[in-house]
């Protein structure tokens, strides 16, 4: 029996023992789960205080005497994992940005008729208690049916009893599984109940013990709960003996690697079939994110039994990572985040690039990716077909420098604006006013959006995955910035302006034979030095005033992220990774300035955290991180 950080004795291992196919097995392993906690440690529940926030306790529930009974039979760890094609690729879940069109994106990379395992992906993080008692925040989040999710006994009923019942989105079997659903809770029957409601169309719910938001921090919840292990215990194991679905779990490394050991431990004797570990302590985020540590994922890979299901999370920008990662930590699947967000082909094979491919740019230089704009179109058709239930406008095919030019993307779309720009220079004075009022109207007026989680997620996906691009063609910023969720007309716009805008790019690099791109890459290098400089000279006086002495040299800037920049960075009409700072670059840049501890630490030399940056060019610093 092991022990717990906590120093509580948990239940009979679940996972000490390979999974058996027979009911009784599962039936046995199930029953000895009892929660030896519940009747010394006091509940979290949730109070009404703040904007999503679980916060107050409540009194404990009594120790029942006997542990309930699971209404269904189900798989349990790596038979489970088995059951849904052993996914190697994990799109992770996202508040407001791993909805069910940008999962339908993700997975329409992946290479058909290879079974449905080949990737699994989570909904956005769902808060338990608002989801529980809410209706409306049900309607506003999940929607797996054409009707109300009203009542969580209702939930389970036959989804085909009545057209109105018919599957829609989250979940539905034909499009969108697996798909594992996560919630944030700090209560366990907050927490079932919520469970209960989305149940019915998922594979599986995941407790989320990750978030390092401050909004956790506040309401107790996510990473925030890691001190709170009886409760996790409580909650993970809550959802395996009563829920119809399997229970995972998602959490972060801490302080020592026994200490995660023990915590990852307590989590799978709790129930949990799946657990994925982010590489990174619960202070990592923001500029002070730093990397992923995957040698105490590997770690854990040595230490757990080998039937425990382990996913890895940390430090995911490409292809090459996926694989890199798995072979280093030895985890079953891969789950990316941030990378998936500006580049949602991430997790898709080697591209065999053809001649006439419309989608995938390739350069002179061998490197490439697929096209920005034909990721939106695809986008595009996924909301227009799925959500809207409409068909997609007719288009013309993508821009090629081998089309005629009469019949390009390019010249249609530049006709079409300058038709709109000469009939406002043509106008008489009174017309160009109103024209020019019609326009500043059209800007300013608040027009009423949708609710429809696919369509809130779509601006901010666009200015991710659009990056590259809006850095150049600010106009195109300027349009994206405008619209609004529902408003698929003006989406459609940018849609047309980013096409007009790669076809520009791809054409100047087949007429000077890839020498504009090379120009346009020197200037840019250009620009960052020269802000960089700046930055420097600014810590360096900032540094000066509070009495830091700095050395001369390069320092830090020679061993930095900016090498993978360059190994990642293609052509900005070519979607990409953004590869974050490391915190000393930060530092450096002036995008994250010293506290009045940090720098009290720097002057009491030795004092505050292991994780060390650098101030001007050379004197180091302790930084909190």
């Amino acid at each position: 029996m092991v022990t717990s950080t906590n120093g509580l004795a948990p239940a009979p291992s679940l996972h000490s023992t390979k999974p058996d196919a027979s009911s009784a097995t599962l039936t046995n392993a199930k029953t000895q789960s009892a929660d030896p906690t519940s009747a010394t440690i006091p509940k979290q529940n949730c109070s009404n205080a703040g904007s999503d926030i679980l916060s107050s306790p409540k009194p404990p529930s009594p120790k029942s005497s006997s542990p309930p009974t699971p209404s269904k039979q189900n798989l349990h760890g790596r038979a489970f994992y088995e059951s849904i094609g052993s996914p190697k690729f994990v799109l992770a879940p996202m508040v407001d940005q791993s909805e069910f069109a940008w999962r339908m994106l993700t997975r329409s990379f992946m290479p058909q008729g290879k079974g449905k395992g080949n990737l699994v992906a989570y909904t956005p993080m769902l808060h338990a208690r608002l989801f529980g008692e809410g209706p409306r925040f049900r309607e506003n989040h999940f929607l797996p049916l054409r009707t109300s999710l009203v009542d969580s006994e209702a939930a389970g009923l036959d989804s085909a009893s009545s057209a109105n019942n018919a599957p829609y989105l989250d979940g539905n079997p034909a499009l969108d599984r697996p798909l594992f659903t996560q919630f944030c809770a700090n209560d366990p029957d907050e927490l079932l109940a919520a469970a209960k409601f989305v149940a019915p169309f998922c594979d599986a719910v995941d407790l989320n013990l990750g978030c390092p938001q401050g909004i956790a921090k506040k309401g107790h919840y996510g990473a925030f709960l890691q001190e709170d292990q009886p409760l996790i215990y409580r909650m993970i194991n809550k959802l395996h003996l009563e829920l119809d679905v399997p229970v995972t779990a998602k959490i972060r490394i801490l302080n020592t690697r026994e200490e995660t050991l023990n915590y990852a431990k307590m989590c799978l004797d709790a129930g949990a079939s799946i657990l994925t570990v982010h590489g990174r302590k619960r202070e990592a985020k923001g500029h002070k994110t730093g990397l992923a540590d995957w040698s105490v994922i590997r770690f854990l890979r040595e230490e757990l039994p080998k039937e425990t299901v382990l996913f890895a999370n940390g430090n995911i920008l490409s292809r090459m990572d996926v694989d890199r990662c798995l072979e280093e930590t030895g985890a079953d699947g891969v789950m990316s985040a941030e990378g998936n967000l500006y580049d949602p082909s991430l997790f898709a094979e080697k591209h065999v690039s053809e001649k006439g491919d419309r989608e995938y740019w390739e350069g002179n230089d061998g490197k490439g990716g697929f096209r920005m704009d034909a990721v939106l179109r695809r986008y595009m058709d996924i909301i227009y077909t799925h959500v809207l239930e409409v068909s997609p406008p007719a288009r013309k095919p993508l821009y090629l420098p081998s089309d005629s030019l009469d019949d390009s993307v390019l010249v249609q779309k530049e006709k079409l604006e300058n038709e709109g720009e000469d009939e406002e220079e043509d106008s008489p004075p009174k017309k160009k006013q109103k024209l020019v009022k019609k326009k500043r109207q059209s800007r300013t007026i608040k027009k009423e959006t949708s609710k429809n989680p696919s369509h809130i997620g779509m601006q901010p996906h666009l200015f991710k995955l659009l990056r590259p691009l809006v850095a150049k063609h600010h106009h195109i910023r300027d349009a994206l910035a405008r619209c609004r969720a529902g408003g698929i007309e003006a989406f459609e716009a940018v849609l047309q302006a980013v096409e007009v805008a790669v076809a520009q790019g791809i054409k100047r690099y087949a007429d000077t034979d890839g020498k504009s791109w090379d120009e346009e890459e020197a200037e840019d290098e250009r620009v960052k030095e020269q802000k960089l400089a700046e930055a420097i000279k600014r810590i360096a006086e900032e540094n000066a005033k509070m009495g830091v002495v700095a050395e001369s040299g390069k320092g830090e800037m020679d061993e930095s992220s900016l090498e993978m920049v360059r190994i990642c960075r293609r052509p900005w009409w070519v979607v990409q990774p953004y590869v974050r700072p490391l915190p000393s670059e930060a530092l450096k840049k002036g995008a994250l300035s010293l506290g009045k501890k940090d720098f009290a630490r720097l002057v009491e030399k030795g004092q505050g955290s292991d994780d060390v940056g650098k101030v001007g060019d050379g004197e180091k610093v302790e930084v909190a991180i």
